[in-house]
């Protein structure tokens, strides 16, 4: 019986072979992206049956809160293509429409999620777009794991960059804590974010010091990313309930515990720094004023400054005045503050500036083109690692 299977997969499979070739050349190949030396980049999509197939990406002008967009031209292959300008070298994230339908490109394997978007991606260019690549240089670990909260009732995963050559070192590192935004969980920064990349070449280049990354989960109704949870797969939401009424903040500590009892890292406030873009900066500013002998250096990108107006504030963001001065009397190295002009959360950052400036608290200022996105927290991530721990 063996042999005759055997025979007749030999006899078939010659006609298979030569149906996928013919497949193969009754349609045009497509290249996409495809990164020319000009710096220009060429979208493709091949639906010969579509009445219109747009690009939009986050290099275009916005429209509200969702990248622009252009209309792609048909070729008499049924190949639709867009070519843009002149690029800065960066990462860029991209989706194609096609008749009214958002989707990826087929043609592009790489992929990202923000919240319950997928997108693609692509780099061009060198120099800042350098710190995005993988490089031939020594390579950090990136670790998920499962901690204990007590105060939330429940394991939580979170992941964890260590620096190369941490396995086989004695050495104890300084421990940076990475908040994502609203929407966001502990794979936010690994993938948008780019920061294993970012370390591994920051620290090659002998720009940072060697350090773990802790990327939590702020959004405590969860366990982990959706997916990778006891509640299996359900869409992503950008507000997860309980997301900014001060648990996170008042539980944070089960995160330290875990991470100073599991990894060798220098257990004191010169060695700690917190850091959070958009929600996690919101995160990074209260927990720092909450644990004012914790962190030295403070980290807020593009943050969320107050909580949501509602009926009664949380505990955790009352004496909002007095735990910032205590934090401002008891001292720190750094406490940078980074925001792009455009953004939407602009004028509540020079409200907060200005009320640092009344109480005399020290900070860094670091002003940016553009708004609310990934582009602007991964260029704050490459100049605020260095600063740290030194």
């Amino acid at each position: 019986m063996r042999k005759q299977i055997i025979a007749l997969f030999l006899i078939v499979l010659p006609g298979l072979a030569a149906f996928s070739q013919q497949a193969l050349r009754g349609a045009p190949e497509i290249v996409s992206p495809e990164i020319h030396e000009s710096g220009k980049v060429t979208i493709r999509v091949l639906a010969p049956d579509a009445k219109e197939v747009k690009v939009s990406g986050d290099w275009m002008p916005a429209e509200g809160f969702t990248p622009g967009s252009a209309v792609m031209t048909k070729d008499d292959k049924g190949v639709w293509s867009y070519t843009s300008d002149v690029l800065p070298p960066e990462l860029y994230i991209y989706n194609v429409i096609v008749d009214g339908f958002r989707t990826t490109d087929p043609a592009n394997p790489f992929m990202v999620r923000d919240v319950a978007s997928v997108m693609n991606i692509f780099i061009i260019g060198s120099g800042q777009a350098d710190m995005y690549r993988v490089r031939d240089v020594p390579h950090g670990s990136v670790t998920r794991r499962w901690y204990d909260s007590p105060g939330n009732g429940r394991k939580r995963r979170i992941t964890i960059y260590t620096p190369p050559g941490y396995e086989t070192s004695k050495e104890k590192y300084p421990v940076l804590y990475l908040l994502h935004g609203a929407g966001g969980d502990e794979e936010a920064w690994i993938t948008l974010g780019r920061t294993a990349q970012i370390m591994d070449n920051l620290i090659a280049q002998g720009k940072a010091k060697p350090m773990i990354v802790v990327l939590p989960n702020g959004n405590v109704s969860q366990e982990a990313a959706p997916g990778e949870e006891t509640r299996g797969f359900y869409k992503p939401q950008f507000m997860a309930p309980k997301t900014m009424d001060g648990t996170y903040e008042e539980t944070f500590k089960d995160i330290i515990r875990f991470v100073e009892s599991s990894y060798r890292v220098k257990a004191e406030k010169a060695s700690r720094a917190i850091a959070g873009l958009s929600m996690g900066g919101f995160h990074s500013l209260h927990i720092s004023r909450l644990y004012p002998n914790t962190f030295d250096y403070i980290g807020l990108f593009s943050a969320a400054i107050l909580p949501r107006q509602g009926n009664e504030i949380p505990k955790a963001y009352q004496q909002f005045d007095e735990t910032l001065k205590k934090q401002k009397d008891n001292g720190y190295k750094l406490y940078w503050i980074a925001i792009g002009k455009t953004d939407f959360l602009f004028a509540n950052n020079v409200e907060y500036r200005a009320k640092l400036d009344k109480i005399g608290m020290p900070y860094t200022y670091r002003e940016s083109e553009g708004g609310h996105i990934w582009r602007n927290w991964r260029v704050y991530l490459t100049e605020f690692a260095p600063m740290l721990f030194r």
